[in-house]
């Protein structure tokens, strides 16, 4: 009795083949920047929806993008693409580079080094040279 192929590659190789079908150029696809697709929200409408806007009383959208690139971090920093998004949103709400380093920094206590050293590699290549 032979084993069966591995399903999950399997399936990734289907998919692939379907992709290469329906687009040739997927083929070389890479989702490795794929976040720039999506524009950093101005501080305002970002502050509107996601922070006192909705709740005066709780925390601002700084507070929340800091909690959420915490969050992400604690996830192993599988997240590339959203914790490099976070990152950009929370310095356009003002956090420092400071302030992103503790939130990550933090979580290497729960979430391990490796996860903690993958986060900040991953925020210092979304800030550059910018904050």
């Amino acid at each position: 009795m032979t084993d069966p192929a591995n399903p999950f590659a399997a399936w990734m190789t289907h998919m692939q083949d379907m992709a290469k079908t329906m687009n040739p150029a997927l083929e070389n696809f890479t989702p490795q920047g794929f976040e720039k697709l999506w524009p950093t929200m101005p501080a305002d409408m970002m502050e509107q929806f996601a922070g006192k806007g909705v709740s005066p009383e709780g925390l601002d959208a700084k507070t929340k993008m800091l909690l959420t690139l915490a969050a992400l971090t604690m996830l192993g920093a599988q997240a590339e693409a959203q914790i490099r998004m976070t990152v950009r949103q929370a310095a356009a709400q003002g956090a420092t580079r400071q302030e992103i380093a503790e939130a990550i920094g933090l979580m290497g206590m729960f979430a391990g080094l490796p996860a903690m050293n993958k986060a900040m590699q991953l925020a210092d290549d979304a800030l550059g040279d910018d904050a």
